[in-house]
């Protein structure tokens, strides 16, 4: 059905008077195509996405606008986890494990954005969001870990 060949192909110039068969039939085909991408691929896509999009007749520039729209929200969202992260402090209510998986889940959400954390950077930040009560238990670990690397 060549639904896909709007994708690899651009757009062949418009018909004239003097076109030929064959460039009619090219033109035909990737119309056809185009068509059938633009139904499928808004069919596809939630209300929300296509409402916001501006009207595109062309399945490729399409797909490249709700691509850059994607773009723009995965470095919003970036931003906005980063910024939970480094901010976040432990207030002494509620599980100290539930929290530091909060942070780890946080962590891993970025990871999936594509900007990773190493473990070591996981628990300084640990570390550093705990009130000072836990004084003791921060230079136990970092006792501990200078054990270890030793």
């Amino acid at each position: 059905m060549d639904m896909d060949y709007v994708l690899c192909v651009d757009e062949p110039p418009k018909l004239t008077d003097k076109s030929t068969t064959n460039e009619k039939l090219t033109y035909e085909k990737w119309e056809c195509s185009n068509c059938m991408s633009l139904i499928i691929i808004k069919h596809s896509i939630s209300e929300t996405i296509r409402g916001s999009m501006p009207e595109e007749e062309n399945a490729k520039k399409f797909l490249s606008q709700i691509a850059d729209r994607f773009v723009a929200s995965e470095k919003v969202e970036a931003c906005t986890l980063l910024s939970k992260l480094v901010t976040m402090r432990y207030n002494g209510k509620g599980n100290i494990r539930e929290y530091i998986m909060e942070m780890s889940n946080i962590v891993a959400k970025m990871k999936a954005l594509k900007l990773e954390f190493s473990e070591d950077i996981l628990v300084f930040l640990v570390l550093i969001s705990l009130p000072t009560q836990f004084g003791p238990f921060k230079i136990n670990y970092n006792t501990q870990k200078g054990e270890m690397d030793s």
